[in-house]
């Protein structure tokens, strides 16, 4: 296995620039893996692939303003920060983030950034709301850094990256000016812990959670926060060199409440999303007691025995849990039955997610068809459905 097998070509035409409108009105491609069948739907029609008692688990994370424009003091250069990451262990007032920087040569250790309320294109003159100084190196040195941020007199730390902060669109999202409300899902929570959303859930609008809900097809929500490696592809040749970034996820107890009721029932859990996925995937502790009865894995007729029926483990709930979960062809699905997902960037871990759950050869098919059929692509683009 290379990373080159999770490479293809994505003309630039078809990132989308803007999300759909309505959210739920974006295409939607339906992959059968049993057969590797394909079909062509609205986002809308979703629930025509549901079944009463299915339970749908989505990421609730809300993303922050974790996009800081400001200026280096001294020399006046315009400075970007991405905040990802808070340090509580370095800072337990929250002060210290890990964060990718621009231009990365010129912010060394010891750098000071300024920052005005509205960013980059503040008038100079305008009061400075936040400050950071630039303490240490990520250990990778492609552009991290460990950086201190000090709020202006009379403003809490929140308060000065609101001011100063904007909700960071992906880097090749270029063109839209529209509402960043946009870049968030409709049920996310109110505490914004994210430097990306979970774009698959961008699809959703009350009115279609609703209507699949009275149809009797479940809902719950876990949260893990979106971090570093949404921003990096795999640069190793060989993938499973690559190392993935800690993220902090929680499942509680009524998700798995609700996975072993639907598992019971003989019905499947479908991920709203590859962060759903890997929230679920890594609350999965095989040394758990076995559920009675006991919970099978994916529903895929031609997948090994020993990847459809568990031998021992289960779900259990995770509390401000930490993964570096990596999931690949040769990787066990436990607990997820179906994946509602996006198109992925080429070379990515997520491109590796998805084969993982279906074949890569499936995966390469469907996104082959996707392109010839002109679908959008990446966070802003159109859906799929793995079942």
């Amino acid at each position: 296995m290379r990373t080159d097998d999770f490479d293809y070509p994505l003309p630039d035409e078809l990132i989308a620039q803007a999300p759909a409108e309505p959210r739920d009105s974006c295409r939607l491609l339906v992959l059968n893996r049993e057969d590797g069948s394909l079909e062509h739907r609205r986002f809308r029609d979703v629930g025509d692939y549901l079944e009463p008692g299915d339970l749908l688990v989505a990421n609730r994370t809300r993303v922050m303003p974790a996009r800081l424009m400001g200026h280096k003091a001294g020399s006046g250069g315009v400075a970007e920060t991405l905040l990802l990451k808070r340090r509580e262990d370095l800072d337990p007032l929250g002060g210290v983030w890990e964060c990718l920087v621009k231009p990365g040569k010129r912010l060394k250790q010891g750098a000071r950034i300024e920052y005005r309320e509205g960013g980059a294109h503040a008038p100079l003159g305008w009061p400075v709301v936040l400050t950071a100084e630039v303490v240490d190196y990520l250990e990778d040195n492609r552009g991290g850094r460990l950086v201190r941020f000090e709020p202006a007199e009379g403003l809490t730390l929140d308060e000065a990256i609101h001011k100063a902060g904007h909700v960071p669109l992906p880097p090749y999202i270029t063109q839209y000016e529209g509402d960043p409300e946009k870049y968030q899902t409709v049920y996310a929570m109110r505490e914004e812990h994210s430097a990306a959303a979970p774009t698959a859930g961008l699809h959703f609008t009350p009115e279609l959670i609703g209507s699949l809900r009275e149809r009797g097809v479940g809902w719950q929500t876990v949260e893990l926060e979106v971090g570093i490696d949404t921003f990096r592809l795999v640069e190793e040749d060989d993938p499973t060199q690559h190392v993935m970034h800690t993220e902090r996820y929680h499942v509680p107890q009524e998700v798995v409440d609700a996975v072993h009721a639907t598992k019971a029932a003989g019905h499947r859990v479908i991920a709203v999303g590859t962060t759903s996925v890997r929230s679920l995937e890594s609350a999965f502790d095989p040394e758990a007691p076995v559920s009675e009865p006991p919970m099978v894995a994916c529903r895929f007729e031609d997948a090994p025995d020993s990847a459809r029926t568990l031998g021992r483990g289960d779900l259990v709930e995770r509390r401000d849990a930490k993964t570096q979960l990596y999931l690949m062809p040769g990787s066990t699905y436990h607990v997820v039955d179906g994946l509602i997902t996006n198109f992925h960037v080429p070379r990515s871990t997520l491109m590796m997610l998805v084969s993982a759950f279906a074949t890569r050869e499936q995966i390469m098919a469907a996104y082959q068809a996707a392109i010839d059929e002109r679908y959008r692509f990446l966070s802003f683009g159109d859906a799929m459905l793995i079942r």
